[in-house]
């Protein structure tokens, strides 16, 4: 099995349903995604909802991975800045591979899939992205030819007893 990649799909009902289903999927088995496990599609929804409207806006570009069976299975949206002194670079968000996907190289593709697109974007040089600790996830990126450029100690508050660091990683494009 392999995903698709599909950079800017038509958003259809069964898309955004597709989505939210692999965030609440994702979030319910650990995932670092924005939200913290037990989470519904009900709780997600607002976030979606706001991630679709930027790409309507085109502050946002929507890339998405389907198996081979048509389901939603990997997602992450690049999103530019507003700011002219950064435009040369974009935000990449919502990271998900399906956890049934995850260990098969998938988070990989997607990585390479975003990066390709970010090169196809004119005047785009760099991805940042931000990951929370404790999860091994800087490690992953690391292999993925990110580098870590920041980290904010204690900044994602899990739970009350829970901190962990916000970690900007950067990979550039040139």
């Amino acid at each position: 099995m392999s995903l698709t990649f599909t950079l800017d799909p038509a958003v259809t009902p069964e898309l955004r349903d597709g989505l939210l289903d692999l965030w609440a999927d994702v979030t319910n088995a650990g995932g670092a995604v924005g939200f913290v496990a037990p989470a519904t599609r009900e709780d997600i929804r607002p976030e979606l909802v706001r991630s679709l409207a930027r790409l309507a806006q085109g502050h946002s570009r929507l890339l998405v991975g389907i198996d081979d069976e048509g389901r939603v299975s990997a997602t992450a949206f690049l999103t530019f800045n507003t700011h002219r002194l950064m435009g040369h670079w974009l935000w990449l968000y919502t990271v998900m591979v399906h956890p049934k996907h995850q260990g098969r190289g998938y988070g990989r593709d997607l990585l390479a899939a975003a990066a390709d697109a970010a090169r196809g974007i004119d005047g785009i040089d760099a991805i940042r992205l931000g990951c929370r600790s404790g999860l091994g996830l800087e490690r992953f990126y690391t292999s993925c030819g990110y580098r870590e450029v920041g980290r904010v100690p204690d900044a994602i508050r899990v739970a009350p007893d829970d901190h962990r660091d916000d970690v900007t990683m950067l990979l550039t494009l040139r």
